[in-house]
């Protein structure tokens, strides 16, 4: 949210204003010290004023991150069977062996496939 934000070229306060958000608090969201909202509407609104689209690529991606950065698995996941039966090897790769950003993105694709 942060980089969307400078990227509109909104300073933190103008940002706070628009969003009827104290300052401080979205500060503190922003450095990671406190999760983002998960009330759809808040996040309807930040979307909003960073001028993302709902539907779109980037609102999916938006929503994930607001999602992930609450420390939740997006439900979409959740739902699927496959994956979330290949989550503990996923998991256990992650732990115990730091794979390169391209086997990490293989890995998804196979847990998407359910492979």
């Amino acid at each position: 949210m942060k980089n969307k934000r400078l990227e509109k070229n909104l300073t933190l306060r103008e940002f706070c204003r628009r969003l009827e958000e104290d300052a401080s608090n979205w500060s503190k969201i922003e450095r990671g010290v406190l999760g983002p909202p998960q009330d759809t509407e808040k996040l309807r609104k930040i979307a909003a004023i960073l001028g993302i689209a709902k539907g779109g690529s980037e609102w999916k991606e938006f929503i994930d991150m607001a999602t992930v950065g609450a420390g939740v698995i997006p439900e979409y996941i959740m739902s699927d069977k496959a994956i979330v039966d290949a989550l503990p090897f996923f998991f256990r790769t992650v732990g115990s062996v730091k794979p390169t950003k391209e086997e990490l993105e293989e890995l998804i694709e196979a847990i998407k496939r359910g492979t």
